[in-house]
């Protein structure tokens, strides 16, 4: 267990990093608003505290952030952690990508004293769950699984007003909870695809496991909810809707009509249900018994699909 003792970012790459109160982490991307965050395997910079003193005692004056740290914590030397190591701070998850890195042109901290610690004491990671942090938050080792959480998104002009129940949500909620999710969020919003967009993408930046949307599946002009799913997904993932529509055909022909939509954006497997309760009770329960598998595998947490 350890302290995280300071955040820092530089808003331009070649400049030295400074401290901030507090440092929103998005998943796929690192810290907002650091010139170094994006992605790649290096969003997030590490280095010990400790490390940081002992340079201090031959004499170098040198602030925290100085050799382009972006967390500066004390209890580790992170060196000296394997990559593939997973770091938890309250919400957000890291996973160690690199230690060290090759110093291709000299910081302004060589040019001074003639050396740098970061490219030999340093490691670099990636997000793997998204939040805030600040300074004085507790930082720890863990080798548990990335949470198992939901959010729901009913897509509904009427619901978004009060003017109808929410049914079909309550339903997905209900069913999420006993197959053994959290529910991280739950939300109503209008059949606008530019609000679906922002709040699918929302959750990914997050790292939420998995967003189930409720309705906006069918062929009227205000069904938008695939849209907004295909503009925010990284990679699709065609099977899930595949069989719901396969399966649903068993019981009406009107199942073909569904233009639900499944992908992935970023960490976080996106699913369009229907919106009606009992659709979603039919197509949901068809596919919920393989999509922790499916997650796990997406977070790096089991072994790829397989039969012997």
């Amino acid at each position: 267990m350890g302290v995280i003792k300071a955040l820092c970012i530089s808003e331009k790459r070649g400049t030295q990093k400074f401290q901030i109160d507090k440092a929103e982490f998005r998943v796929g991307h690192g810290i907002v608003g650091d010139a170094h965050a994006g992605n790649w395997h290096r969003q997030v910079s590490f280095l010990g505290l400790g490390e940081i003193e002992e340079f201090r005692s031959r004499g170098a004056q040198v602030e925290l952030g100085a050799f382009g740290e972006n967390v500066v914590a004390e209890g580790f030397t992170f060196k000296e952690l394997p990559v593939g190591t997973r770091l938890k701070a309250g919400d957000v998850w890291f996973e160690i990508t690199q230690i060290g890195k090759k110093c291709h042109s000299h910081c302004n901290i060589y040019k001074q004293v003639g050396d740098c610690i970061m490219p030999r004491e340093g490691v670099f990671a990636k997000v793997l769950r998204g939040g805030v942090l600040k300074a004085g938050d507790s930082l720890e080792i863990t080798e548990e699984k990335l949470p198992l959480d939901a959010a729901i998104i009913t897509a509904s002009d009427k619901g978004s007003k009060g003017e109808r129940q929410d049914t079909s949500g309550d339903k997905v909620e209900e069913m999420l909870k006993e197959a053994g999710y959290t529910i991280f969020d739950r939300t109503i919003l209008p059949d606008e695809q530019s609000e679906l967009e922002a709040k699918m993408k929302e959750y990914a930046d997050k790292g939420v496991a998995l967003v189930v949307t409720t309705g906006g599946t069918g062929f009227s002009e205000r069904d938008v909810t695939p849209e907004a799913t295909l503009a925010v997904c990284d990679r699709l993932t065609p099977g899930i809707p595949e069989a719901m529509r396969a399966l649903s055909m068993k019981i009406t022909p009107r199942a073909m009509l569904s233009r639900a939509q499944a992908g992935i954006a970023k960490r976080t497997l996106i699913v369009n249900l229907p919106g009606s309760r009992k659709a979603v009770e039919e197509c949901l329960g068809f596919i919920l018994s393989s999509l922790q598998h499916g997650i796990e595998i997406l977070h790096g947490d089991a072994g790829e699909c397989g039969r012997k």
